[in-house]
């Protein structure tokens, strides 16, 4: 009896369309990042193996449709959220890594939930993983992971306690915070519908 060898099929060879559908709605939406195509060779540590493909570069300050509140700059400079976007070998069933660069958390961060980072330094975005709809946009991670560069700079400068537990993308409870300059930044009253205590 001959056994029968099993090979893997990459991502992209099995969702084409949804490799497409991602090229397109990124390049539309955010021009500015930089694609890697899957199969490329990476280095990790000593090892180079192939990679799962990806995107890199600098997200806008404000990509959201409300006008961006007037202090914002002052709070988180002119740049938005640099970032590198990982896909998964079980991409889209398992949705991507998105890991902040520019800020980077530190390792105490890391390891508190009110700051949405895992431990291993990817963004923590959804509630849990079983919230991953595969059929959601990477646009949709990529406003989400643009929040979270302005939450992370209202909770450094200690104008709230955790992040919100939806984001700011359409929620705009936090915005009254960026229009003054953040000095002495005034604190959010905390609440269960205000505030998060786990990603």
């Amino acid at each position: 009896m001959t056994r029968q060898r099993i090979h893997a099929v990459a991502w992209w060879q099995a969702e084409p369309r949804r490799l497409d559908r991602d090229r397109a709605e990124v390049a539309r939406a955010f021009p500015d990042l930089v694609f890697t195509d899957p199969g490329q060779e990476r280095r990790t540590g000593r090892k180079t193996r192939a990679g799962q493909g990806g995107w890199s570069g600098v997200l806008p300050r404000w990509p959201f449709e409300r006008p961006e509140p007037a202090g914002l700059t002052a709070l988180t400079g002119q740049n938005g959220l640099e970032l590198r976007v990982d896909y998964v070998p079980a991409y889209p069933m398992v949705m991507p890594r998105l890991w902040p660069l520019d800020p980077e958390p530190d390792f105490m961060e890391r390891t508190q939930s009110t700051w949405h980072v895992l431990p291993i330094g990817a963004l923590c975005l959804l509630q849990s993983d079983a919230a991953w709809d595969p059929d959601t946009s990477l646009v949709d991670l990529l406003l989400k992971a643009a929040g979270w560069r302005i939450e992370y700079a209202l909770m450094r400068a200690g104008a709230i306690e955790a992040m919100t537990t939806n984001g700011i993308v359409t929620d705009d409870r936090l915005d009254h915070l960026l229009h003054a300059p953040q000095q002495d930044p005034p604190r959010t009253p905390d609440g269960p519908d205000q505030q998060e205590t786990s990603p």
